[in-house]
């Protein structure tokens, strides 16, 4: 595995000191602008192993989508866990993670991703088109009530949160009633996705992995007695044809795991976009004249501003990664948002253009672990500006937005806007 730039720097002690600076800047709490911190970083040194956290940060497209694509390096799982991490076995959450689809390779992970395959197909997605626009519609009913005196409305709470839980709560088979916790609990286990975990992020994961297990026994007893048409159903019947049976905690955890995976990372992308749009008003101009441009605009916004900006893998045996080798067993991490703005791969990186050419973004992997949910993430983003442009021509922000405070997802708490300019 090779890269195009592989230029010795004059002086590599400045080069390093550079590079760390850069890399506690683009990952410094509070949600603020990574991507300036990541150029720095790109420049000093594309592959930039820090001592401290034990890993390689890869920022350029093309080391990113090599290591994402390629089965020779494989995610951290029980295994790692028990070797590197034993202090962590205490933990549910870390029982839960390195034991479920983001934390499981080879056959172990095949296991459990195929009973998700029909859920996630492309007919699957496409049938699910007219209920994602109806709960869209609902949703845009209580924004349009909130801010018809002219005052202002918090996107995220009443839009970009609510549909995708929504969403992926139908689709498992959650009544709505029972949709409002998920939220609190998403963001609880989604602490599990920190490339460095407080005490506090565990004790947080810990007791949203409890809570949501509990839950989801509770759903699949009920849909072994009473069986619909959603996946917890499926997942109940356990169908030996479909391969070797899923035991009750594992089909109950992969449904903890497509909840939350299913709707923080497209609440994220559903107001990052709505920001990308207000904030280039040239571009909106663009979408407003040519609702045709959706999907791409969907694109560049993953590639300009996605929702998860990095993730680890390990490598299985000795490699070079960007002409930097990396042993048996050694950490990278791509930083999707640094790879997706790479100048090598895109002219012109950090504008937003929602007619750019050729977009292949980083932000839903590749390889074995290519995110199951990417066709309806990107369904419910082109519905969901389709109907608020439509309904909204005088859409507008309403103050500064307050960003999620984490280092590895780009998400909003709160997107104030009006309707009425």
């Amino acid at each position: 595995m090779t890269s195009a730039l592989n230029c010795p720097e004059a002086d590599p002690a400045q080069a390093a000191a550079t590079a760390a600076a850069a890399l506690r800047a683009a990952f410094a709490p509070g949600g603020a602008d990574p991507y300036p911190a990541l150029v720095a970083l790109r420049a000093a040194a594309p592959v930039h192993y820090d001592e401290g956290v034990g890993t390689r940060f890869l920022t350029r497209f093309e080391d990113c989508q090599a290591v994402l694509a390629d089965p020779g390096f494989v995610v951290p799982d029980r295994s790692w866990l028990v070797r590197e991490r034993p202090e962590w076995l205490g933990y549910p959450a870390a029982d839960f993670f390195y034991s479920s689809l983001l934390g499981t390779n080879a056959d172990a992970h095949a296991r459990l991703r195929r009973p998700l395959a029909g859920a996630f197909g492309v007919r699957r997605v496409a049938a699910l088109t007219a209920g994602v626009e109806k709960l869209g519609e609902e949703l845009l009913d209580r924004f349009a009530d909130a801010t018809s005196d002219g005052g202002a409305a918090d996107f995220q709470e009443l839009v970009g949160y609510p549909l995708p839980v929504a969403v992926v709560g139908e689709l498992i088979g959650v009544p709505r009633e029972e949709q409002g916790q998920f939220q609190r609990l998403g963001r609880g286990a989604a602490r599990l996705l920190e490339p460095v975990r407080t005490e506090d992020d565990w004790a947080r994961a810990d007791a949203a992995v409890a809570e949501l297990r509990e839950y989801f026994a509770g759903l699949l007893r009920e849909r072994r007695a009473r069986p619909a048409e959603d996946l917890a159903s499926a997942l109940a019947a356990r169908p030996g044809a479909a391969g070797p049976a899923l035991t009750e905690r594992e089909s109950a955890d992969l449904l903890l795991l497509v909840l939350v995976a299913g709707f923080e990372t497209t609440a994220g992308l559903l107001g990052l976009s709505v920001f990308a749009l207000l904030t280039h008003p040239e571009q909106l101009a663009l979408l407003r004249a040519d609702p045709a441009l959706l999907p791409g605009a969907v694109e560049e916004s993953l590639r300009w501003d996605g929702p998860v900006l990095m993730t680890e893998r390990l490598a299985a045996e000795p490699v070079r990664v960007g002409g930097v080798p990396v042993p048996a067993g050694g950490s990278v991490t791509t930083v999707l948002g640094a790879g997706n703005r790479d100048p090598q791969r895109y002219p012109d990186p950090d504008a937003f253009l929602v007619r750019r050419p050729d977009v292949r973004v980083l932000s839903f992997g590749a390889g074995p672990h290519y995110c199951l949910g990417a066709a309806l993430a990107r369904l419910e983003g082109v519905v969901l500006l389709e109907r608020l442009l439509a309904r909204f021509p005088a859409l507008g922000l309403a103050g500064p937005p307050v960003r999620r405070d984490s280092a590895s997802l780009r998400s909003f708490d709160h997107l104030p806007l009006v309707t009425t300019g």
